[in-house]
């Protein structure tokens, strides 16, 4: 089987920085056909360039808590690519909790932007891979990867909200998987942490001693690069895991082995 991912069409969410940036950026050198979506649109033009006419990079400017947003995403990558063969919901939104303040939305927020926006936005993906799919004897028909996090079973009081909502996304994932391999799309997660994404890029500029203490809690003894986390994105996108469903791929370093880091940045 091969890594290739050259000529797929892919859907990447929060494309405008950080770990979504990297795994686009990552995606169109490898010739891959890539539309690249975020509510930040100043970003998306300064990191990508205009791109909305030509080349295998394109991107959609929207607020994908609509599910209007949602089906104008699918058609403006239908518009451009013809087809979906990919879809990477990289897209999340950290925010801390204060697991007794009765008027904390920090829950129902991550739930909306990590969970509910990654749901419709694959039922929207699922259904055009199907439609596409008919008549076809077999083969895959698609691939759909969540962006997670170790949050998901080591969590802090204050990371509740964020924690909650990965968990929710993994079950989710391996719903969808169920739910959709019948028709030969195949869903995925990685779940990471130690990796030096833009919310914890911002986190460690505010608190400098974080770094290390990442570090020396992380059995490789480092913070990885989000190239290294877009790496296991493209083979879980490739036909070389063609096999492979309903997983949730941790990527850490081996910190969730030991997970004694007192910082809540993941």
């Amino acid at each position: 089987m091969s890594f290739s991912i050259s000529g797929k069409n892919v859907i990447i969410t929060g494309a405008a920085n950080g770990i979504g940036l990297a795994i686009a950026r990552q995606f169109a050198d490898k010739g891959a056909n890539v539309m690249c979506a975020d509510i930040d649109e100043k970003a998306l033009i300064e990191e990508l360039g205009d791109a909305k006419d030509e080349g295998n990079i394109r991107f959609f400017a929207g607020d994908l808590r609509q599910r209007l947003t949602i089906a104008n995403l699918v058609s403006a990558t239908i518009d451009a690519f013809d087809e979906v063969d990919v879809l990477v919901n990289a897209s999340r939104q950290f925010l801390p909790t204060d697991a007794l303040d009765g008027d904390d939305t920090s829950v129902e927020t991550l739930w909306q932007e990590n969970v509910m926006t990654a749901m419709q936005l694959t039922q929207q993906v699922a259904k055009r891979m199907i439609k596409q799919a008919e008549g076809q004897e077999g083969g895959a028909v698609g691939s759909i990867i969540n962006l997670s996090s170790t949050t998901s079973r080591h969590t802090r009081p204050e990371l509740m909200a964020y924690s909650m909502a990965a968990a929710a996304l993994e079950q989710m994932t391996r719903s969808m998987a169920l739910t959709l391999a019948p028709h030969r799309i195949r869903v995925n997660a990685v779940a990471f942490g130690s990796v030096m994404s833009g919310s914890l890029k911002a986190s460690c500029a505010e608190n400098r001693e974080w770094r290390d203490d990442i570090r020396n809690h992380t059995p490789l003894g480092r913070i990885a690069s989000p190239s290294e986390l877009a790496d296991t994105i493209q083979y879980l996108a490739a036909d070389s895991s063609s096999f492979l469903t309903g997983e949730v791929i941790v990527v850490d370093g081996g910190r969730s082995l030991l997970d004694a880091v007192d910082a809540p940045a993941h």
